[in-house]
């Protein structure tokens, strides 16, 4: 299920980007909003407000990839830190489970479609994140609620 609204940013001197159209799309994103609103330690944050140029593996064009959140935060060492964020259901950052003599389904290829396409725009993100002296990381529930 999905579960999608524009999230009130209570600090806008925090966020990068227009506050007043801050979007989540899942209550994954909600929650980690809330979490760099509210949190002293993040010095400035935005939502898909990064925009990095990828090849697609399915058409071989130039597609753009909106990663979820952009952060900067002050660490437990006084070190400031920047990260691009994605947030993503474990089960969608590992390939897709192919079984031997199984017909392929549209479910299936929608899948494997769908992890290739992620994989060329985590790839870009990780580069893009390198360039600029940053780090890229997928939260997945196990991160967000410690399952």
């Amino acid at each position: 299920m999905s579960y999608k609204g524009i999230y009130k940013v209570k600090d806008p001197s925090k966020y990068r980007g227009d506050y007043k159209n801050c979007v989540f799309r899942s209550l994954w994103e909600r929650k980690f909003m809330k979490y760099c609103d509210e949190n002293k330690n993040v010095l400035g944050w935005s939502s898909e407000e990064v925009r990095i140029p990828y090849r697609s593996p399915l058409d071989g064009k130039i597609h753009y990839y909106f990663v979820d959140f952009w952060m900067r935060v002050k660490t437990t060492g006084g070190l400031v830190k920047t990260y691009l964020v994605e947030i993503k259901p474990e089960k969608q950052t590992k390939p897709p489970v192919l079984e031997e003599n199984k017909k392929m389904t549209p479910s299936k290829i929608k899948q494997i479609k769908t992890y290739a396409l992620n994989c060329e725009k985590w790839k870009a993100a990780r580069n893009y994140s390198k360039e600029k002296g940053w780090e890229f990381v997928i939260l997945t529930e196990k991160h967000l609620f410690g399952k």
